[in-house]
């Protein structure tokens, strides 16, 4: 007996272009559903197989970064005539840095990294900016809420920052603590490593019953952090790098073809968001410096209703 098979060519599709989609974006209504119970259930702990292998990633970075006074070239964007002219062209510039995120036990680390360029800024304006924790509420916000200069030497610092998060389903908050070291290597050239001494989710964030997590316990969407920025003043401006490294709980594998992408656009959006910012506080404090000096009255110097990188370079000019 033979098999017809022209009318099994000629067959309609089981399921219409519109019944794929909806099909679709049912499946991934579901797989975004079991996220948000995966990320945002409080049963998440630092393990000590996921701290030792973060505590290793960064004692790798440290040796990196101690390097900088010898290496050539000294910042990350001099390695591409590309990234050079995008900066110039007044664009941010990012990307990750390596296997990202790289798998340790029970986590992952993110680490990514990006540049701006500060046209018309001086060096040691741009240190000053950087460095004045108290106005980092001001500086980033929303996403800061609360900044605190704890102590700081002419070359260290501690400092505290609650910062707003928005998980998948539920919205809170982290305290956090750093310690930071700044390393000049000539009039022209520094840079600096941060990294959390103590890192709180902050449940119920805004409600009556606000408190903080136990350490190493909750959602575990952060764990630490650390972070490199280099500072260099040449080309009639100052070039701002920044490396932002976070330890966070794993993703279940069978939602990591979902997750990965949702991970690494969040992850470039924030790098873009805090390097933007900081050249708007840089601008910003330039401006209001410029206006006092010129005895008249002093404008908005965070204006939010234009463009950050178009408003930055203009008032840097």
């Amino acid at each position: 007996m033979r098999l017809d098979t022209r009318q099994r060519a000629f067959a309609t599709p089981v399921f219409s272009r519109p019944e794929r989609k909806r099909f679709l974006g049912t499946f991934l209504a579901a797989a975004l559903l079991i996220l948000a119970a995966s990320l945002t259930s409080k049963g998440a702990e630092l393990s000590p197989e996921t701290l030792s292998a973060w505590d290793a990633y960064v004692k790798a970075q440290n040796a990196r970064a101690a390097e900088y006074s010898s290496a050539t070239p000294f910042l990350w964007s001099d390695q591409s005539p590309i990234r050079l002219r995008l900066l110039h062209n007044g664009e941010t510039v990012v990307a990750p840095f390596g296997e990202n995120p790289r798998r340790v036990p029970h986590g992952l680390i993110h680490h990514w990294i990006g540049a701006v360029f500060l046209p018309g800024a001086r060096l040691d304006n741009v240190l000053s900016v950087v460095r004045d924790y108290r106005r980092y509420k001001d500086f980033y916000a929303p996403n800061v809420v609360e900044s605190t200069l704890l102590r700081q030497t002419d070359t260290g610092d501690a400092f505290s920052l609650r910062m707003l998060n928005k998980a998948v389903v539920a919205k809170f908050a982290l305290d956090t603590d750093f310690q930071g070291t700044y390393t000049r290597i000539d009039a022209n050239r520094w840079y600096s490593t941060s990294y959390s001494t103590r890192v709180r989710e902050v449940e119920n964030f805004g409600l009556a019953d606000e408190h903080e997590a136990p350490a190493d316990t909750g959602r575990g969407l952060i764990w630490r952090l650390y972070s490199i920025s280099r500072f260099e003043q040449r080309d009639g401006g100052v070039y701002v790098e920044l490396e932002a490294v976070a330890l966070s709980r794993d993703v279940p594998g069978a939602l990591r073809w979902v997750v990965d992408p949702m991970i690494r656009r969040t992850s470039r959006s924030s790098m873009v968001v805090s390097l933007q910012k900081t050249e708007g506080a840089v601008a910003a404090t330039s401006l209001a410096k410029a206006n006092q000096n010129d005895g008249g009255p002093i404008k908005s110097a965070l204006s939010s209703n234009l463009p950050p990188t178009h408003a930055q370079n203009g008032l840097l000019r």
